[in-house]
C-alpha cells in the first residue's frame, strides 16, 4: 500500500501531462495539414493552390511542394490531365498519410474521377522512394504514343519503382479505373513466336506494376476496389528479386478484365494475400497489340501466398492460361474458395521445384478445353497437371508435397478432360474431390516447352490418393501412373450443373457426406501454412466433425 499520497498525486499529474502532450501532437499534425487543389483548365501555377478558387494547373507543380503528413492532393473530378502524376521522395506518416484524390468542383457539373491521360508518356502515376500515401478515385489511361518515344519497354497505368536502396512502404491504391493502356500505336500485331515466348519480349502496356530492383524494398502495399480493363499485357504485376523484396501485399476486391496477358502475376514476393478479385478474359486477343496469352493469376518464385475467394474465368492462350497456376520455384502457395470456369489452359497447374502448395475447396467448371495443335495451341488444356519444369536450363524436378482436396470439378459432355503428372513429383495428396466429368478423360504428357516425364523407371513417391467421388469408373484415365485406391462412384446431383454460379454446385445427393479427414502426406511434417483443417466450405457453411466430399457440403433440407 502506498503510504505517500504526494507521490501518487505527482504520478497522476505526470500521466495527465503526457496524455495532453500526445493529444497536442496528434491534433497539431491535423491542424498543419494542407489541401492542394489542381485543375487543368482553370488552374494557375502562380496561384497558392490551397483552395478550389485558386487551384494549381500542372501536376508538375507537385515536385515543388514540400508535402507533409496529412496533406491532400486534390484533382478536379471529370477533368483531364495530360501529365504523369509523380510522387518521388514523399513521406506521410502511418497516422497521417498523404492523400491523393479527386474533388467535386463546387458549383459545376463535374462528377466522377479526375482523369489522367498518359498518352505519349511512360506512366500515368509514378511512385518512387515514398511512404504512407493513399492514391484513390482516379481514372488513368495511356493508349499508345503520340510519337515513338524510343525507350523503355513498359507503359504503365500506375508504377511503383524501387531502385538502389529505395524503400516504398504503406502505399494504398483504391478505387482506381485503369483502362486502355498500350505502348504501341494501333495496328501493331504479335507473331506466334512472340506469343510462345515466356513473358513476351516486345513493348506492352500494363495496369499496375510494382518493381523492386537492386537492394530496394517494397512493403505494405494494398491494391483495392480497382478496375483494370483493356491493357496489352498484365493487369497487376509484382516483380521482385531473388531476395523476395516485395513483401506484405494485399490485393483485394479488384476487377481485372480483357488483359492481353495474365490478370495478376507475381514473382520475387513474400507474404501476399489475394482475395475477392474478379479476373476475366485474361490473354485477350481483341486488339492486335495484346500479347494474347495469360492465366487469370500465376505465381513464380513466391513464398507464403494465400489466394482465396476469387473468380477466374475465360482465360485464353495457346499455352498456360489456366484460371490460376503455380509456376516453378514457389513454396506455401494456397488456392482456396476460388471459382474457376471456362479457362482454356485448365484448373490445377503446379510446376517444378514447388514445395507445400495446395488447391482446396475450389470449384472448377469446364476448364482445360484447349486442344493442342488447334488455333496455334502448343499445350493441351488440363484439369490437373503436375509438371517437373523448373526452367529450360535445369533438369526436371517435380513439385514436392502437393495437396489437392475437397475440390469440385465439373466438365460438360463433349469436352475431353486431360490429366498430366510428371513422374518426378514427390509427395501428393488427392482426397475428397468430386470429378464430375461428363465427357472422355485422357492422360497426356505435360508439355511446358518439352514434355514432362510420365513414363520410365521413376515411380511417384509418397502418394495418398483415395476417397474421391467419380461420376463413373472412366472418370480417371486407366493408363495413368496413379489411381484412386478407394474410389467412390456416383453423382453429387448438382443443383444446376454447367452453371456459372457457385451455388449451382450445391450437391443434392448425400453421397458427398462420405468424406474422410485430411492427413499429412507421409514424410511431410509441415503440411500447409494455415493448417490442413478448414472451418467452413465454399459457401461458408460450417464444417462439422464429419467431413464432406467436394467444395460444398450436403445440407439435408
Amino acid at each position: 500500500m502506498n503510504k505517500n499520497p504526494q507521490i501518487t498525486v505527482l504520478s497522476m499529474k505526470t500521466k495527465v501531462s503526457v496524455c495532453i502532450v500526445i493529444l497536442l501532437l496528434y491534433f497539431t499534425y491535423g491542424a498543419e495539414a494542407i489541401d492542394y487543389y489542381f485543375h487543368p483548365k482553370t488552374g494557375n501555377d502562380l496561384a497558392n493552390g490551397t483552395s478550389e478558387m485558386s487551384p494549381f494547373k500542372s501536376l508538375g507543380k507537385l515536385g515543388e511542394l514540400k508535402l507533409e503528413p496529412g496533406d491532400r492532393i486534390l484533382l478536379a473530378a471529370g477533368e483531364e490531365f495530360t501529365e504523369t502524376l509523380s510522387i518521388i521522395n514523399v513521406h506521410g506518416s502511418f497516422e497521417h498519410p498523404i492523400l491523393i484524390d479527386s474533388y467535386q468542383n463546387n458549383g459545376t457539373t463535374s462528377i466522377g474521377k479526375a482523369i489522367i491521360n498518359a498518352r505519349g508518356l511512360l506512366n500515368g502515376v509514378f511512385v518512387s522512394n515514398s511512404s504512407h500515401i493513399i492514391i484513390r478515385s482516379l481514372e488513368i489511361s495511356a493508349n499508345g504514343p503520340l510519337d515513338d518515344i524510343g525507350y523503355g519497354e513498359m507503359r504503365v497505368g500506375v508504377m511503383l519503382l524501387g531502385i538502389g536502396n529505395d524503400k516504398i512502404q504503406n502505399i494504398h491504391l483504391e478505387d482506381l479505373n485503369i483502362k486502355n493502356v498500350f505502348h504501341e500505336k494501333e495496328g501493331v500485331s504479335r507473331s506466334q513466336t512472340e506469343v510462345r515466348s515466356a513473358n513476351g519480349t516486345q513493348k506492352y502496356g500494363w495496369g499496375i506494376r510494382l518493381v523492386a530492383q537492386d537492394n530496394s524494398e517494397i512493403e505494405q502495399i494494398e491494391i483495392k476496389k480497382t478496375r483494370i480493363e483493356n491493357v496489352s499485357h498484365t493487369g497487376i504485376k509484382l516483380t521482385g528479386t531473388q531476395r523476395q523484396n516485395i513483401r506484405n501485399i494485399r490485393i483485394y476486391d479488384n476487377e481485372v478484365t480483357r488483359t492481353g496477358g495474365p490478370g495478376i502475376q507475381m514473382s520475387g514476393v513474400k507474404f501476399v494475400h489475394v482475395k475477392g478479385n474478379d479476373v476475366s478474359y485474361s490473354g485477350s486477343e481483341d486488339d492486335s497489340r495484346k500479347w494474347g496469352r495469360g492465366s487469370g493469376l500465376w505465381t513464380w518464385s513466391a513464398s507464403y501466398v494465400m489466394i482465396e475467394h476469387n473468380r477466374f474465368t475465360h482465360a485464353n492462350g495457346p499455352g498456360d492460361s489456366a484460371g490460376a497456376h503455380i509456376d516453378f520455384n514457389c513454396d506455401n502457395v494456397i488456392l482456396q474458395y476460388n471459382f474457376s470456369a471456362e479457362n482454356a489452359g485448365g484448373f490445377c497447374e503446379i510446376l517444378g521445384n514447388n514445395y507445400n502448395c495446395a488447391y482446396r475447396f475450389n470449384i472448377s467448371v469446364n476448364d482445360g478445353h484447349r486442344i493442342k495443335g488447334e488455333n496455334g495451341a502448343f499445350q493441351e488444356g488440363k484439369i490437373f497437371w503436375l509438371s517437373g519444369y523448373q526452367g529450360e536450363q535445369k533438369p526436371r524436378k517435380g513439385p514436392i508435397n502437393s495437396y489437392f482436396y475437397n475440390n469440385t470439378i465439373y466438365v460438360k459432355p463433349g469436352q475431353t478432360s486431360k490429366i498430366a503428372v510428371d513422374n518426378g513429383s514427390n509427395g501428393l495428396l488427392i482426397v475428397n474431390n468430386i470429378f464430375h466429368l461428363e465427357g472422355p478423360v485422357e492422360f497426356v504428357a505435360g508439355d511446358q516447352y518439352k514434355q514432362d516425364e510420365s513414363k520410365g523407371d521413376k515411380n511417384l513417391q509418397r502418394v495418398l490418393f483415395e476417397n474421391n467421388l467419380f461420376l463413373h469408373s472412366t472418370n480417371w484415365p486407366k493408363n495413368s501412373m496413379l489411381n484412386d485406391q478407394k474410389p467412390l462412384f456416383g453423382s453429387a446431383r448438382f443443383k444446376n450443373a454447367g452453371g456459372l454460379d457457385p451455388q449451382d454446385y450445391i450437391p443434392l445427393d448425400d453421397v458427398v457426406t462420405k468424406g474422410i479427414p485430411i492427413s499429412f502426406i507421409p514424410g511431410d511434417d509441415f503440411g500447409l501454412m494455415s493448417g490442413l483443417e478448414m472451418n467452413q466450405d465454399f459457401l461458408t457453411n460450417p464444417i462439422d466433425a464429419n467431413p464432406s466430399i467436394g467444395a460444398i457440403k450436403f445440407i439435408n433440407n
